[in-house]
C-alpha cells in the first residue's frame, strides 16, 4: 500500500514542476518585469527611473534565470526564476506587490472558502446521489423522464441566477438571511446559509444526472442481475450493490470539486463578500498583483495533485485489485 501511495506521488511532481516552469514563462518572459512595472503603475509613459526602482522594490531587477555577476551557487539562486518560483515548492509565497505576506492572507482566507464549500460538498453529494438512486429505482417511468427533463432544465440555467434570485427572495423579500458580508465565529453562520443552499441547489441538476447515467449502468450488468436472481429487494440491490459499484467513477467527480474546498468560488464569494480565497483571486487580478496570481496558480496545482493521490488511495479501498494497475 505504501509503495501504491508513494508511486502515484512521485508521478505528481514532474506535473508540478511543468506548471511551475509554464506559470514562470507566462509571468516573466511573455510579460516582462518592465511590462508588470507599467501596468503596475498604471501610465503609458513611465520614466525608466520609476520602472527600475518599481522592479528594485518588488523583486525584480535580478536576472530571469541565471545570475553571470555572482559567484558559485549564487549564480542560479540569485535569480528571479528561484526566488519568485522556485521557493514556491518550500511554501514559501513571499509577499504581494502591494506588500501584504501572501501566506497570511492566505492562512486567514481559506477557513471562509472551506466553510462554504465543505458543506456544499458534503450536503450536495448526499442530496444528488439519494435523488439519482431514487431516480434509478423509478427508471423507465413517468417519474424517470421529468426528472431528467427538471434536471436539464437546472442545469441550462446559470449559476448567477440561482445568486440573484436567492438573494433577491430570501434576502430582500422573507429578509431571513443577509444578503452579503461575513463575520467571525458563530456569527460567521447567518452568512454562510444562502450560499450553501445555492451551492446545493445550483449543482442538484449535473450531478443528479450524472450519477443517474453512473447507477443505470450498474443496473444493467450481470451481477445485479444475479442478486435479483437470489431473490434480493430492489432497494437492496440499489444501496448494498449498485451504488457500492459505483464508487470509483463517483470519486473521480468529487476529485474536481477537492481544489475548490481552499481554492475557494470565484463567483460565490465575490457576490456574497465572502473573504475567501476566490474573492482574494479576483482582487488580486483586478490590480494586476501578479505575485498573488502566481502563488494560488501554484496552489491551485499542488491541491489537484493531491486530489488526484487521495482519490487513487480512495480507489484502493473501494476496489483492491486497482493497487495491481
Amino acid at each position: 500500500m505504501m509503495a501504491y501511495i508513494v508511486r502515484r506521488a512521485l508521478y505528481g511532481i514532474p506535473i508540478l514542476i511543468g506548471v511551475n516552469v509554464i506559470t514562470f514563462m507566462l509571468f516573466f518572459v511573455v510579460n516582462s518585469p518592465e511590462d508588470m512595472a507599467r501596468m503596475h503603475l498604471g501610465m503609458k509613459r513611465v520614466a525608466p527611473e520609476a520602472i527600475q526602482k518599481w522592479k528594485q522594490e518588488h523583486g525584480y531587477d535580478k536576472p530571469l534565470l541565471y545570475n553571470a555577476a555572482a559567484s558559485g551557487t549564487e549564480s542560479l539562486t540569485d535569480t528571479i526564476f528561484f526566488e519568485k518560483s522556485i521557493k514556491l515548492f518550500q511554501f514559501e509565497f513571499g509577499s504581494s506587490d502591494s506588500g501584504r505576506d501572501i501566506g497570511y492572507d492566505i492562512s486567514q482566507r481559506m477557513w471562509p472558502s472551506l466553510a462554504i464549500a465543505v458543506p456544499t460538498l458534503i450536503v450536495g453529494l448526499a442530496i444528488n446521489i439519494t435523488f439519482a438512486l431514487l431516480i434509478a429505482f423509478f427508471r423507465a417511468t413517468y417519474i424517470d423522464y421529468w426528472s431528467v427533463v427538471l434536471c436539464v432544465v437546472m442545469m441550462s440555467i446559470s449559476a448567477l441566477f440561482y445568486i440573484i434570485g436567492g438573494q433577491y427572495v430570501v434576502s430582500k423579500l422573507l429578509h431571513l438571511v443577509p444578503v452579503s458580508g461575513y463575520d467571525t465565529g458563530l456569527g460567521a453562520v447567518k452568512f454562510l446559509i444562502l450560499p450553501v443552499i445555492i451551492g446545493v441547489i445550483g449543482g442538484i441538476g449535473s450531478g443528479t444526472r450524472w450519477y443517474r447515467t453512473l447507477f443505470l449502468e450498474e443496473i444493467n450488468k450481470d451481477y445485479v442481475r444475479t442478486a435479483r436472481s437470489k431473490g434480493l429487494s430492489e432497494n437492496r440491490v440499489l444501496f448494498q450493490h449498485v451504488l457500492k459499484n459505483a464508487m470509483i467513477p463517483i470519486l473521480t467527480g468529487v476529485v474536481v470539486i477537492l481544489p475548490l474546498l481552499f481554492m475557494g468560488s470565484l463567483i460565490t464569494e465575490n457576490f456574497f463578500g465572502i473573504p475567501g480565497l476566490g474573492s482574494y483571486t479576483i482582487e488580486a487580478i483586478n490590480r494586476q498583483d501578479f505575485a498573488i496570481v502566481r502563488s494560488m496558480v501554484f496552489l491551485g496545482s499542488v491541491l489537484y495533485i493531491l486530489g488526484l493521490i487521495l482519490t487513487d488511495i480512495s480507489y484502493t479501498l473501494v476496489d483492491p485489485r486497482v493497487r495491481l494497475s
